[in-house]
């Protein structure tokens, strides 16, 4: 049996009252209203946010030194609030880790012919805050390494502080912060889209340089380096943000202090004595809080052998150590071998970290330091002392 339901529509008006109506009406156009400004906040962030590449390659003009210039624009100021708390290091505070031993890098075969590719890069200085906001963008034709024929890129920033605003009287520089990208695998062009910010005093733009090293990551040896960019904030106008690309270049080592280091050789005795006397490294108000140490190691054909350290000493502008440290080697092993010093830095508050601030490698070779090891080896049993830069 089948029955008809036969309804008017005015019988329908009525199972439904005029007030629960307007409800349901109001409803559906302010659900309406919502999905359409969804859609045209949408339309309109995918309209303003080109692809890294595509920003360098349209806004920067190159000139004669391979420095790129972009341009600056009020309405573009970068909204840096929310990447501080993620980005933001500590003076000596440890960056990313890639690698347990990230201070180590080749360098080895390296000249303006194996260096090629640009780097690009946003600067920017909030006044208000008196905060210094770097964002590194990306790398453009990266060369690949001979063996992998693949590059791995990542890039270390260092911000580096002139001990005076003078340059040329002195070429001191004290590395205030540290910051590292994000890896990115297999790739010549790589985006990174990192922002890094660190507060610093309007007055001190004038003695800072920043310096990009882009490496190659290695898990099983040491970071190579494809080249460096760096940039000096004296001669910039960054109250707005400013976008850069720069060509890379060989990287140059950087004098951030000086050891007073004596040798002695003992042949009876086959004894190497290395006495880290002093050190002196660039001194900055803001670290005055802060512990030093020297690392001594002996590499015979490219191996490590052994290695010892000094003790803590609270950092000075001149730190004084006066420790003698002791390695037993061989008269075949002592004409071969070579003594790296590096120094290191501590913070009292991050327990168990450590920065290099620099190294110094000493060695039968023809570089300044061969005098103080002719020395040594012409005046046997005679501690013999020299100051060495440290560099890094």
């Amino acid at each position: 049996m089948v029955f008809i339901l036969d309804l008017s529509f005015g019988e329908i008006q009525l199972l439904f009252s005029k007030e629960i109506l307007y409800y349901i009406l109001g409803a559906s156009v302010m659900l309406l209203l919502i999905i359409l400004c969804l859609l045209i906040w949408h339309i309109c962030c995918s309209c303003t946010k080109l692809p890294v590449s595509q920003r360098a390659a349209d806004g920067l003009s190159a000139n004669k030194r391979g420095f790129w210039y972009g341009t600056q624009r009020r309405e573009t100021k970068m909204e840096v609030l929310e990447w501080q708390s993620n980005h933001t290091l500590s003076p000596g505070s440890s960056y990313t880790n890639l690698s347990s031993s990230l201070d180590l890098v080749s360098t080895a075969d390296l000249d303006e012919e194996h260096i090629q590719g640009s780097l690009h890069f946003t600067l920017f200085y909030d006044q208000l805050q008196s905060r210094l906001v770097v964002t590194v963008l990306d790398a453009q034709d990266l060369a690949v390494r001979d063996f992998s024929h693949s590059v791995d890129p990542f890039v270390l920033v260092r911000l580096l502080w002139a001990e005076r605003g003078d340059e040329k009287q002195s070429s001191l520089h004290c590395v205030l912060h540290e910051w590292q990208t994000r890896l990115v695998k297999r790739s010549c062009s790589p985006v990174f889209a990192d922002q890094f910010s660190c507060t610093l005093d309007e007055e001190e733009l004038s003695r800072v340089t920043l310096k990009f090293e882009v490496r190659d990551f290695d898990k099983y040896s040491r970071h190579g380096i494809l080249g460096e960019a760096r940039v000096s904030l004296n001669s910039l106008n960054i109250s707005y943000p400013l976008e850069l690309g720069q060509d890379l270049q060989v990287p140059k080592k950087d004098m951030v202090g000086e050891v007073l280091l004596s040798l002695k050789y003992m042949p009876t005795s086959q004894r190497l004595e290395i006495g880290v006397l002093k050190i002196r490294t660039g001194f900055h108000p803001t670290k005055s809080e802060r512990a030093l140490y020297a690392r001594a190691s002996i590499l015979c054909n490219q191996c490590k052998l052994r290695h010892h350290r000094t003790t803590k000493q609270k950092g000075k502008e001149i730190t004084v150590f006066n420790e003698v440290l002791i390695f037993l080697l061989p008269d075949h092993q002592i004409t071969e071998c070579t003594i790296t010093i590096s120094v290191y830095e501590l913070l009292s508050a991050l327990k168990g970290s450590r920065r290099l601030i620099g190294q110094i490698h000493i060695e039968k070779s023809n570089t300044s330091e061969n005098e103080h090891w002719m020395l040594m080896m012409q005046s046997l049993r005679q501690p013999i002392a020299m100051w060495h830069p440290i560099l890094i």
